[in-house]
């Protein structure tokens, strides 16, 4: 009787186990997003086919990230790295690369994505000299301000997963589509409403807007940095002032991870706003999720333009 006993409870047990385990997802595909934009698109591309983390924030420097232990142990159990690529991870990401010592996602290997890898970058240097700042070799990294290459990397991204996990992909495809579809519509939308902002010119805090101003057909006329990366001097902000009003600029754009006041401290002198724009995903409260990124960058940038556009 006993033993009956015994029996059903663990029969019981058994089901119970089979039961929580089928309502619990079962992540295919562990991706390790170096930076939001791309855990964004992952989980786009994903859905609940993947689990993805992300190492960096909205409010974060990208180049400026530590090594920690708790980054090392998400990579050793990732299945796939996504980084913009291009040495903007340069100071950290090859030490979590050696330190997990994850053979899946090596550089070189299917696991290892990078985005700038899939475009045509901009601001290739002519030569390489580190006395220019922090310059990369490649071109520009941050491609992730035009929505253009946005649409290229997801379907390069989605492409990828497919080989890494076969099973889902039809799924991946699906919804690569699908975000390709909305992404289009919404360009369609922001291309109209931003007209006004074709020809304006711009100071920016950090030369890491190319592709933005591209997109909408902006100018930049001068950077709040002297060089990438180097702080400036008082000397070079009064020469900078000396040339804004020369340079016809509408405002100043820096991003919401960089310290506003030296924006600030210029645009209150040129007369001009100063227009805080989130660069990535989770860079504002209104920028979620990459539709939304878009959508508050541009918005942003028409208040910043004013009245008399």
């Amino acid at each position: 009787m006993r033993l009956r006993h015994i029996r059903t409870i663990a029969a019981a047990c058994g089901t119970l186990l089979a039961v929580l385990a089928s309502a619990a997802p079962a992540f295919a595909l562990n991706v390790f997003a170096c930076e939001p934009e791309w855990g964004a698109l992952a989980r786009e591309l994903g859905g609940s086919d993947v689990s993805v983390f992300v190492a960096t924030t909205g409010r974060q420097d990208p180049h400026q990230i530590q090594a920690r232990p708790a980054l090392i142990a998400e990579l050793r159990r990732a299945d796939l790295v996504v980084c913009a690529g291009a040495e903007l991870e340069i100071g950290w990401m090859p030490v979590l690369l050696r330190q997990a010592s994850n053979a899946r996602v090596q550089p070189g290997s299917p696991g290892y994505f990078e985005a700038t890898a899939q475009v045509q970058l901009l601001e290739k240097p002519a030569r390489l000299d580190r006395a220019q700042g922090d310059i990369h070799a490649a071109g520009n990294p941050h491609i992730q301000t035009d929505p253009r290459m946005m649409r290229i990397v997801a379907a390069r991204l989605a492409a990828r997963m497919a080989e890494i996990d076969p099973a889902h992909a039809a799924g991946f495809g699906q919804r690569m589509r699908s975000f390709d579809d909305r992404l289009a519509q919404a360009m369609q939308r922001w291309q109209a409403t931003a007209a006004p902002l074709r020809g304006a010119k711009v100071v920016t805090y950090h030369k890491g807007w190319i592709y933005l101003l591209n997109w909408l057909g902006m100018e930049e006329v001068g950077t709040i940095e002297p060089k990438p990366g180097v702080p400036p001097g008082s000397a070079y902000l009064a020469q900078l002032l000396d040339q804004i009003p020369k340079r016809g600029a509408r405002m100043i754009i820096y991003a919401a991870y960089q310290d506003p006041k030296p924006a600030s401290f210029v645009a209150e002198k040129a007369g001009i706003p100063a227009v805080m724009l989130p660069f990535t995903v989770g860079g504002t409260d209104q920028s979620g999720d990459l539709l939304g990124f878009y959508e508050d960058t541009v918005r942003r940038l028409l208040a910043g333009l004013g009245p008399a556009r």
